[in-house]
């Protein structure tokens, strides 16, 4: 028998949680009629919802035994909620997928179908348009890619989805990569293997609204960067170059004006463009430091990826025991 796990984070998907059981019901049962050797889990990831999330896992784990499930003692992130659902999912194969259905099971079997034969070792989606985002926001995540691609060593592909079938051994290595300061497209591209890219149409969420907003992707991207390119210390150097190359021409030019063509120098004006350029520059350059820094920092101190409030063994436990 091979186990397949479903992982799941989810952060205030009460809405769309009972949807999605019913159609990952539906593709899996499919799965098993054309594989018998298949069998599955689903674990979920409860990111410190703040709606009834954890009470819909209840009930869920309380009609499957197949569904697992852990709760954070607060939100940490949906970085925090793959480790989780990897570090603990116990499958020979393993599925990263949200709840809202942008996700579609539907592409499960033709996953399996691509893993099982060891030609691939991942398989997973890449979306080939951007349909229902706004056109600023498809502008600045194409420009990212774009950007990772030619500052980064490691190839982050555009349009590429964290819905990923995953075999054992690729799992295996993205855990050995237990950072504090996580960026799974990074991480799943760092680690290699043979990776086959399914292409599809951007799928509408199914209910409720998603918890990126425009500023929460920025920063995101952002730690994508940090995380694997050091481009921006070399362009702060950079930035101390030009900036001492500028001010030298600008002494240069003076100094002609005032010897060939006997001009006064103006003192105070001149003075002042000096001090913003060179302290901006500064602060600029002091900023991408510190970012780095703050990074190391957070490492250092070795602070757990994320905490288990409650899981499905503790709430069984808990309703056996109340039983007797």
């Amino acid at each position: 028998m091979k186990l397949i796990s479903v992982v799941v984070p989810c952060y205030n998907e009460e809405e769309v949680l009972p949807l999605f059981y019913d159609e990952i019901i539906k593709v899996t049962n499919q799965m098993k009629q054309e594989h018998n050797e298949l069998e599955f889990e689903f674990l979920f990831i409860d990111d410190g919802s703040k709606d009834k999330t954890l009470e819909g896992f209840r009930k869920l784990a309380d009609t499957d035994k197949r569904v697992r499930y852990i709760s954070f003692s607060r939100n940490f992130g949906k970085e925090a909620g793959m480790f989780a659902g990897l570090k603990n999912a116990k499958g020979d194969y393993v599925v990263v997928m949200d709840a809202d259905l942008q996700h579609p099971p539907s592409f499960l079997p033709k996953m399996y179908n691509y893993v099982k034969d060891g030609e691939y070792d991942c398989a997973t989606t890449r979306r080939v348009s951007r349909k229902g985002e706004s056109k600023v926001r498809s502008w600045f995540a194409r420009k990212f890619y774009s950007l990772m691609n030619k500052i980064s060593q490691t190839e982050i592909v555009d349009g590429a989805q964290d819905f990923r079938f995953m075999t054992r051994q690729m799992v295996d290595s993205i855990l050995e990569m237990n950072e504090y300061n996580r960026f799974s497209k990074g991480i799943f591209s760092w680690v290699g293997f043979k990776v086959k890219y399914m292409e599809y149409e951007n799928v509408e969420r199914a209910a409720g609204t998603t918890a990126w907003s425009f500023w929460g992707l920025f920063k995101y991207s952002l730690e994508g960067i940090m995380a694997f390119s050091t481009a921006p210390l070399a362009i702060a150097s950079l930035l101390g170059v030009v900036s001492c190359v500028f001010s030298f021409i600008c002494a240069l030019v003076v100094i002609f004006k005032t010897l060939i063509f006997g001009e006064d120098v103006s003192g105070f004006p001149t003075i002042m463009c000096a001090i913003f350029l060179v302290g901006g520059l500064q602060l600029f350059c002091i900023g991408i430091l510190g970012q780095y820094l703050a990074k190391a920092y957070l490492e250092t101190k070795a602070r757990p990826i994320y905490i288990a409030r409650e899981t499905d063994e503790i709430y069984r436990s808990k309703k056996s025991e109340s039983a007797e």
